[in-house]
C-alpha cells in the first residue's frame, strides 16, 4: 500500500479531475449521438445499440485510457524534469529527488502505463489503436517543451484536450466539430491556468534558461495572458453551445465554468501568489466537474 500511495503521488493522481469530466462529456455526447438521433448511426459502432453490457463496458475502457495516458504522461515529465526539481526548493520533495522512486522505477510506470492504454484502445476501435501512438507522443512530448518554448502551457492544454475527442472516438468511431469544440476549450482553459501555475517558478526558469510564459515575460503580463487564455475557453463553451443546440442545464453549466474562471484570476496577484494551489486546484477541480454534472444532465433530462 505505501508504494501504491507513493506512485499516486507521483502522478499527482488527483488532478485526474481536470480531464476526466471532459473525458465524460465527450463519452455521453457520442452516446447521445449513437443512440437518440438515429441519422447519425450511419457507420457507427453497430454492437453498442441497446446493449446497456457493451456501454459499461466502453466506459471503464475510456476512464482506463484517460488514467493510463495521464498517469504515463505524469510520470514521464517527473522523470525528465528530475535533474530541475532536485534544484528547485517547490519541488525537491518530490518522489524521484527525494530518492523515493529511483528514475528507473518512473521510467518503468511511465512505460507499462503506455502499453496499458494502448492494449485499451486495441478493444475500443481501430481509429482509437490507431492513433494511440499520437496521443501518447504528444502528452511526452510536453515534459520537453520547456527546454526551448515559452508555448509550453498550450502543449499541455493539447495533450489533455485530446479527453474529450477521444472519448467521443471510442463511441462513433467518427470525428464531429462539437467534441472538437469542447478539446478547443479544454486547451485554452489548461494553458491559461498552466499560466497561473507556471508563476510560482518565474525566477527559479530564468535561472536555468527554462520557457514559461512567467519567465518571458514577466508576473503581470502572464496573468493578462492567462485571462486572454480563458477567454478563448469561455467562447470556445458558448460556441459548442449554440452549434450543439443545448438547453438550460448546459448554460447553467457555463455560467458556473465561467463563474469559476473568474473566481480564480480574483485570488492570484502578480506580488501575491499565496492562493495559487487554490486557484489551480479548487477553482478548476469545481469547474470541470459541475460543468460536466450539468452538461451531462443537459444530454438526457
Amino acid at each position: 500500500m505505501p508504494v501504491i500511495k507513493n506512485y499516486l503521488s507521483l502522478i499527482k493522481f488527483s488532478h485526474t479531475i481536470f480531464a476526466m469530466p471532459f473525458a465524460l462529456i465527450g463519452f455521453f455526447l457520442g452516446i447521445n449521438s449513437v443512440f437518440f438521433r438515429p441519422a447519425a448511426r450511419q457507420n457507427l459502432i453497430p454492437f453498442l445499440y441497446g446493449d446497456t453490457g457493451v456501454i459499461i463496458e466502453l466506459l471503464i475502457l475510456v476512464l482506463l485510457c484517460m488514467i493510463f495516458a495521464r498517469s504515463a504522461a505524469m510520470a514521464f515529465n517527473r522523470y525528465a524534469d528530475r535533474r530541475y526539481d532536485a534544484q528547485n526548493a517547490r519541488t525537491a520533495v518530490r518522489e524521484i529527488p527525494a530518492g523515493i522512486i529511483t528514475p528507473g522505477q518512473a521510467l518503468l510506470f511511465t512505460i507499462l502505463n503506455c502499453a496499458a492504454f494502448i492494449i485499451c484502445t486495441w478493444f475500443i476501435n481501430k481509429i482509437c489503436f490507431l492513433l494511440s501512438p499520437v496521443a501518447l507522443l504528444i502528452i511526452l512530448f510536453y515534459s520537453y517543451t520547456k527546454r526551448f518554448t515559452a508555448l509550453c502551457h498550450l502543449v499541455l492544454g493539447a495533450g489533455l484536450s485530446l479527453a474529450p475527442i477521444g472519448a467521443w472516438l471510442a463511441v462513433t468511431g467518427v470525428f464531429n466539430v462539437l467534441p472538437v469544440l469542447f478539446s478547443i476549450a479544454v486547451i485554452f482553459w489548461v494553458s491559461g491556468f498552466d499560466v497561473i501555475y507556471a508563476l510560482q517558478d518565474e525566477a527559479f526558469d530564468k535561472e536555468n534558461e527554462l520557457y514559461s510564459i512567467p519567465s518571458f515575460m514577466g508576473k503581470s503580463k502572464a496573468l493578462n495572458v492567462s485571462i486572454f487564455l480563458h477567454l478563448l475557453s469561455a467562447f470556445a463553451v458558448v460556441l459548442a453551445g449554440i452549434y450543439g443546440s443545448f438547453g438550460i442545464f448546459y448554460w447553467l453549466g457555463v455560467v458556473v465554468f465561467i463563474g469559476m474562471l473568474l473566481y480564480q484570476h480574483s485570488l492570484v496577484k502578480p506580488n501575491d501568489l499565496s492562493r495559487v494551489n487554490i486557484a489551480f486546484m479548487t477553482a478548476n477541480g469545481i469547474a470541470s466537474v459541475l460543468f460536466a454534472v450539468l452538461v451531462i444532465a443537459d444530454i438526457y433530462i
